[in-house]
């Protein structure tokens, strides 16, 4: 009646067994770490990335306790806070000896301190939010009128290609504020050009100014592309400073949407502000130029005397290269950028696809100079570098751009990946910026952790006192849910924050309810005349519908704040919902396994100590 096959009993071991394993990575703490990552797209850290940074700090005298590379970067464990700092200043100086064209990034960092076995098995700890880790926490202003002026200059880049593609003279296309002014010569160009303008630019809303001697077309953008504009801003800059933060290895860094034209970005164990705020700030943009290849205009240029309308670029072997500082066509034209291969030499490459506009110019250049070299730049913080710079054989069409040569498959990745998410779609400014220190977080985790402490020994008490061996039992499944508890929010590798922490002591005071309602079902059971393995058997299978029911009706209120909310909030729905899964299995699974163990092998169970059970019409019960 009251035993388990032993495949349950083993199940319940493998059980707590893994949930101990997985749980102990969070009490091995963190280890303070140097990290070294690439600054530039063109520059990968590899392995001789890594024996430069042993050599590096072997120079120093400084001693570490590990050296690891991984897709951030290379990082190096240390003993203390003090090494950190000095490790990282060294370092620092010996990848970036050029302060004002970092071509590393070089951060603190805090790694993990669980021993080798445990990595090994993807036991990892918790992630710890801002407000238990430290870190630094920004709001950011979106520009959303930089936003619409960036739009209008490249809307007036496609008005001057239509005219030229309709045969339409204009005397110039010019931007005033939030506006593009078309001048015409006479009205009936004008009227045509409203037309062609009209049909291939439905985002914009026209008006006609000006006299008969001089008439003009006034174009704005319409309020609901105005509209799509700033959201589509927004979300590109977010998806931008998601690829930038993952330079610093932060681990579940927060970046969300607030308002209409705020950005929220808590990056916790970051200490290192000002190389925080470098980060964000970072753009990477495309522009296509032509080069220079008159004889003698690149040593006169290195001389230092450029020929008018040009500058000095470095290809990525070190070469230097003439290039005419008029842009044929930018970043902003691009839809796609893809890894891939040169179907002809079969080397690295990357597949640009451009817009329609994009397109029509670059269409219209590459017919205009068959046989001169046009160079890919890629500009980063102001500072340029050709990625490539090919021969033009023929008209190129269709919007279909390959970019190769010299590039390895995990440089065309990387830059595929900077082009596609590398330009801010608008300026940001910095309007609230905040440092949490490490001592603060530590400081919250104490009183989470002693709180939590405290409420699991006042009701291990109480449950002792109150119903004895059984109450022991409930103590032993609350210790268990507890564990799996930490276990999965660890092997999913959540983020834990104070609200988390909250909901992690909530979720005991509803486990040990499904506890109670089995006793005091034992206990009816009891009064009620049934033998003690007939009334463990019964108040087990009769509360279960009652656990159920409650719990249900639980999880349906934290599946909601999972939905709707956002935030700390949704911090808290994640710890409550899995607290109330693993509270079911605990209070029903285990502790049954554990009272069939007590129990179930007696033939002749004449009494348990679940308490004192109060009998109808007895004054003093018996003591069951």
């Amino acid at each position: 009646m009251n035993r388990y096959p032993l495949w349950k009993y083993i199940t319940v071991a493998i059980a707590l067994v893994l949930g101990f394993i997985y749980t102990l990575p969070n009490f091995f703490g963190e280890s303070p770490a140097v990290q070294v990552s690439s600054a530039k797209a063109t520059i990968k850290v590899d392995a001789r990335a890594q024996a430069r940074v042993e050599e590096t700090l072997k120079a120093a005298g400084i001693t570490h306790d590990g050296i690891q590379l991984d897709t951030n970067g290379v990082k190096t464990r240390l003993k203390d806070t003090d090494t950190q700092l000095k490790a990282k200043d060294i370092l620092e100086k010996a990848f970036n000896p050029d302060a004002t064209d970092p071509q590393y990034v070089v951060a603190l960092n805090l790694l993990p301190a669980s021993p080798h076995w445990l990595s090994s098995l993807h036991a990892l700890p918790m992630y710890l939010g801002l407000d238990l880790r430290g870190g630094v926490h920004f709001l950011l202003q979106v520009d959303m009128k930089g936003a619409l002026t960036k739009r209008l200059d490249s809307t007036s880049a496609d008005l001057r290609t239509i005219l030229r593609d309709k045969n339409l003279r204009h005397s110039g296309v010019n931007r005033e504020g939030e506006r593009l002014v078309v001048k015409f010569r006479d009205v009936e160009t004008r009227d045509k050009a409203r037309n062609a303008i009209s049909d291939n630019q439905p985002d914009l809303a026209l008006s006609e100014q000006g006299d008969a001697a001089e008439p003009r077309l006034v174009a704005t953008l319409k309020p609901e592309a105005q509209k799509r504009i700033g959201e589509f801003a927004l979300k590109q800059n977010i998806t931008t400073l998601h690829n930038r933060i993952n330079e610093l290895g932060v681990a579940e860094p927060v970046i969300q949407q607030q308002g209409l034209d705020r950005i929220v970005v808590q990056l916790p164990g970051v200490q290192d502000t000002a190389k925080a705020k470098d980060i964000l700030g970072r753009t990477a943009t495309l522009e296509i130029r032509m080069v220079d290849d008159s004889p003698g205009a690149l040593e006169a240029a290195m001389g230092g005397n450029p020929p008018f309308g040009t500058e000095v670029y470095n290809e990525r072997g070190g070469q230097p290269l003439l290039v005419k500082k008029q842009v044929v066509l930018t970043g902003d034209r691009l839809t796609d950028a893809q890894p891939g291969f040169d179907n002809q030499t079969q080397e690295a490459a990357v597949h640009l696809t451009l817009d329609a506009a994009g397109a029509r110019i670059f269409k219209d250049v590459t017919r205009e100079n068959v046989g001169k070299r046009m160079a890919i730049l890629l500009i980063e913080k102001g500072k340029g570098e050709v990625v490539t710079a090919p021969v033009i054989r023929t008209e190129i069409g269709g919007g279909r751009v390959q970019i190769s040569g010299r590039m390895t498959t995990s440089e065309a990745n990387d830059t595929a990946l900077l082009l596609r998410a590398g330009s801010l779609a608008a300026p940001m400014d910095i309007i609230e910026e905040r440092t949490i220190g490490p001592s603060l977080g530590a400081e919250n985790i104490s009183k989470g952790f002693h709180s939590t402490l405290w409420g699991f020994a006042g009701i291990a008490l109480f449950m002792v006192i109150y119903y004895r061996v059984f109450g022991v039992v409930s103590v032993v499944a609350l210790a268990s849910n507890l564990l799996f508890l930490v276990a999965i929010l660890s092997l999913l590798q959540a983020t834990l924050t104070l609200p988390g922490i909250a909901a992690i002591a909530l979720a005991l005071g509803m486990a040990i309810d499904s506890n109670v309602l089995i006793n005091e079902r034992i206990r009816e059971e009891l009064r009620n005349g049934m033998t003690p393995q007939s009334a463990i058997s019964e108040g087990y299978e009769r509360a279960f519908g009652t656990i159920l029911d409650s719990n249900v009706t639980t999880l349906i209120v934290g599946l909601m704040l999972l939905v709707f909310g956002s935030g700390p909030v949704r911090g808290f729905a994640v710890v409550h919902c899995l607290g109330i899964l693993t509270s079911i299995f605990s209070s029903v699974v285990v502790s049954r396994a554990l009272v069939n163990l007590i129990y179930g092998g007696q033939k002749k169970l004449t009494k348990v100590a679940i308490g004192q059970v109060w009998k109808p019409g007895i004054s003093a019960g018996a003591q069951k």
